[in-house]
């Protein structure tokens, strides 16, 4: 898999790039990941690429010829599925996740200050928001994006079936988990984990997962329901 991340901050995915399972995947040949930056695409002799926006307001607006010429110049080879990071975007799921991760190239642009020239949405096929809130960019959300893609992708993780026990897989939180000591402070792992019982252990872990569910997030029972 390709994704390319058009951004104004490259420096910023140095750090987080650089470790874990997005380092591992990257050395594997799993995935490419180029960092873009919006500004090299500039016309202006500054490399201007934000301006105010019309109708007055605070704060400037992206402007939408250096994103234009930067993707014109990643189209050459593999035609691209286009994700804007934009709070006004639809919110990313696991399902959402699992879709960008079918996808041969994703690029990703990185939406800053009070956001991106409309313009652009000619030629995005998507916006994403991780959450209902106001970030300053979409360099982290674009991070977010890029760990929750690539844990599908075959080989990235050390277990195929990592992924699915992963949280809102069915639509549930994931079940509590436990590990060496059986026993730290007075605290133990509950005996029907040590009893080698399979068919017992997957129905303890589903009511677990029933009762996270309802008592941190009891929306998600109703769309299991739907």
């Amino acid at each position: 898999m390709e994704i390319d991340v058009l951004t104004l901050f490259p420096k910023m995915f140095r750090g987080p790039f650089s470790e874990s399972i997005v380092q591992r995947a990257v050395k594997k040949g799993l995935v490419t990941l180029r960092i873009v930056d919006i500004r090299r695409f500039s016309t202006d002799k500054h490399k201007k690429a934000d301006d105010r926006p019309y109708g007055g307001g605070p704060g400037m607006i992206l402007l939408v010829d250096p994103i234009v010429r930067a993707l014109s110049a990643l189209k050459k080879g593999r035609s691209p599925y286009v994700v804007l990071l934009s709070a006004g975007g639809k919110r990313l799921t696991q399902r959402t996740a699992r879709k960008f991760s079918r996808k041969e190239r994703l690029v990703l642009i990185c939406g800053h200050y009070e956001g991106v020239d409309e313009r652009i949405k000619r030629w995005v096929h998507e916006e994403c928001s991780i959450g209902d809130y106001v970030l300053t960019g979409g360099e982290i959300p674009a991070m977010v994006v890029i760990d929750s893609v690539i844990r599908f992708l075959p080989g990235v993780l050390g277990d195929e079936r990592s992924s699915d026990s992963d949280s809102f897989e069915e639509g549930l939180l994931e079940y509590p988990q436990y590990t060496r000591p059986r026993v730290y402070r007075g605290l133990k792992v509950p005996e029907v984990l040590l009893s080698g019982n399979h068919q017992q252990i997957a129905a303890w872990r589903k009511r677990q997962a029933l009762a996270k569910t309802a008592r941190n997030r009891p929306e998600l029972l109703k769309e299991v329901s739907q």
